[in-house]
């Protein structure tokens, strides 16, 4: 399972834009009360109607990845609230259209808070999010090359904030309950040390 090797880790670097700043909250390293803080402010969360055909309750989401050891759930925070959830899962992405399961994460259950929309924060969590699965890959020695999503083809907003986010079409995949999907994946950023140098 992965998990964090200090309470130090915790702290998820944040996104510092304009906007604001997001922050992932990684449900797994909190204290019960702390846990329960933050579930408390998922079940406040709420999903416009046209967007409930794409994504689950954010609640019942978290609940579920809480109990399985290949899921590491986030809530995304943004001036200290909660504005959204979002699932990290090794050995799974297949579920998204890739054709193996280990050598990419799979980003499930993302969704940001109706009232929260139209201000580019989708599009800094899921950088966030890619940039968390690189750290836990370099930690853990999963051997992760990225981070793959799929997202319904009737969601212009999901696949502009992906492809804003840096994730690139990797074409159509037809598993999804809710209809056609689009398999988008982004490759992780190599450190800057490890960039090769220009003339």
């Amino acid at each position: 399972m992965p998990e964090y090797e200090s309470e130090e880790e915790l702290l998820v670097d944040g996104d510092r834009h304009e906007r604001g700043d997001i922050w992932l909250i990684p449900l797994k390293m909190l204290d019960d009360d702390a846990r329960a803080i933050q579930l408390g402010a998922v079940a406040e969360l709420a999903v416009e109607a046209k967007q409930r055909n794409f994504v689950g309750d954010p609640l019942r989401m978290m609940l579920i990845s809480l109990e399985e050891e290949s899921r590491l759930p986030y809530v995304i925070e943004s001036g200290g609230v909660a504005v959204g959830v979002l699932t990290l899962q090794s050995g799974a992405a297949k579920l998204a259209g890739w054709p193996d399961d280990g050598s990419v994460w799979l980003l499930r259950g993302f969704l940001i808070d109706s009232g929260s929309q139209g201000r580019g924060l989708g599009t800094l969590a899921a950088r966030a999010a890619v940039e968390e699965a690189r750290k836990l890959t370099a930690r853990l020695g999963g051997g992760q090359a990225g981070v793959v999503l799929s997202v319904n083809e009737r969601n212009p907003a999901g696949l502009a904030a992906y492809s804003k986010a840096g994730f690139v079409d990797s074409g159509r995949y037809l598993g999804g309950n809710a209809g056609p999907q689009r398999t988008m994946y982004k490759a992780f950023d190599r450190p800057p040390h490890q960039r090769p140098s220009g003339p």
